[in-house]
Order: structure tokens, then sequence, then C-alpha cells
């Protein structure tokens, strides 16, 4: 249901997608949240890659994350950047805070982690609960084209004298559910010696755009705005490979 990244994960992932690297979203979320006055909360927050940037902005931020590898770069990076955050270990289901979040995002298709549509359903209604009146949720997925690529992937990255590597094969695709699972092999090796190994089964659900709006609607949003690709005019028919929901 929800990935828990495991030492060797959370190193290849900060190493990948450090604080400062942007697909276009950190720029995108930003702006779509200039009209925000309020604490702001990331499900799922990782190594703080846009957590960081919304405190740096000057948000109260709040994350959660089910990986305590990742909540610990996540704090290593605010105090690595001079920034604050409220950071806790919980999952999408059953989160909980005292107070009200003015936004609630989630961006790297994180939302897609959950691959049962009755846990989708529950984080979206919690969302809704979890926000202030007038509050705003953001979420991205990516569409269905993304999925339909089975080639088996290797990555390399460079730490040092570390060499760590992931392998990536695609294992099962399950198209009336909607969700494509994937074999991770993550290796670590240093003077040519394989030091550790980590593996793992990861999977992810596609989901529809009017099949999310609809959900989305039914979690009690009432307003729904569709992008596509970080582009701040509402998506089209054309082509794109991102799509980012914003509802209140």
């Amino acid at each position: 249901m929800t990935k828990t990244y495991g030492k060797l994960a959370s190193r290849v992932y900060e190493l990948d997608k450090p604080v400062g690297c942007s697909f276009g979203d950190v720029e995108f979320y930003l702006e779509r949240l200039k009209t925000v006055a309020g604490p702001v909360l990331e499900p799922a927050t990782g190594n703080g890659r846009m957590l960081v940037p919304l405190a740096q902005a000057g948000y109260s931020v709040s994350g959660f994350d089910l990986s305590s590898e990742m909540l610990d770069l996540c704090k290593m990076n605010c105090e690595k950047h001079g920034v604050k955050a409220g950071l806790s270990q919980q999952n999408f289901t059953t989160f909980a805070y005292e107070q009200k979040f003015a936004a609630i995002v989630l961006p790297t298709g994180s939302f897609q982690l959950m691959t049962d549509p009755l846990d989708a359903m529950s984080f979206l209604r919690r969302s809704k609960e979890a926000l202030a009146p007038n509050g705003k949720l953001l979420l991205d997925i990516s569409v269905v084209g993304d999925f339909m690529d089975h080639s088996p992937r290797v990555r390399h990255w460079q730490d040092g004298d570390d060499l760590l590597t992931l392998q990536e094969m695609r294992t099962a695709t399950d198209y009336a559910k909607q969700i494509v699972t994937s074999h991770l092999r993550y290796e670590l090796w240093r003077d040519t010696h394989l030091v550790t190994t980590e593996m793992e089964l990861f999977s992810l659900r596609w989901w529809g755009m009017f099949e999310l709006e609809l959900a989305l609607r039914e979690a009690g949003f009432t307003q729904v705005k569709i992008f596509g690709d970080y582009q701040s005019g509402a998506v089209d028919t054309g082509p794109v490979s991102t799509l980012t929901f914003e509802a209140a």
C-alpha cells in the first residue's frame, strides 16, 4: 500500500532527488500557494525536496513519512538549510494533527503509492478534514503512458568512494486494478566489492483524469482545477506526462 524506503533506497533517493532538484513542480507549487496564508502540510515528505523550499519561502511547514530513514534525511536537510519543520512518522490513512492547514501538497506522484482505492479515498477525506476553510489540496499524478514502459532499467550514482546501483524490472501489470509492480534491487559497491543489497517490490496505481476528479468531489472538494506539466493554464487535450490537481 505505502512505500517504506529502506536505508539504501533512501540514500539513492537523496542522491537522485536532493533538495534544490525540481521537475518544474517546486516553482509551480510555490506559484499556486502565493495566495495561501497559513501552515502547509506535506504527506510522504521524503527527504524534504519540496518541504525545504516551502519553508525557505516563509511557510510554516509540517511533514510526515512512514520511513524513518527518509525522515532522518529530511531532518538533516532542514538543519543544513537552516529551516524548521514539524516532522513525524505517520501514514496516509491515519495521519492526524490538532491544527488545520491552509494547504496540503503531495508532489512527485506520491498519491499513487496508495494502490488500494479505498486507502486513497480515506486519504482524500482525511485531507479535506485537515484543511482550514478555503484550504486547498495540491497533488500530482503521472498519466497512464508512463506506466506502459516495461523495459528493465539500471541506474548508478557515485557518492565519494561508494557506487550505488538500482536495477528495476517490471514484474506485473494489472490492467483491471490499474496497478504496476516492479522488483527493485539496490546495491552498494566499494572498491569493486559488493557491500550490501536491498530488495523490494514497488507498486503504483495509475488514475484517469476524470476518475480522480470524481474521487476528489466524492471526498468533499467542490472546486477542482487540473493543470498539465506544471503550466499555469488549465490542461487541454494535448500530450502531457504529469497532471496536477488543485482542489478546495
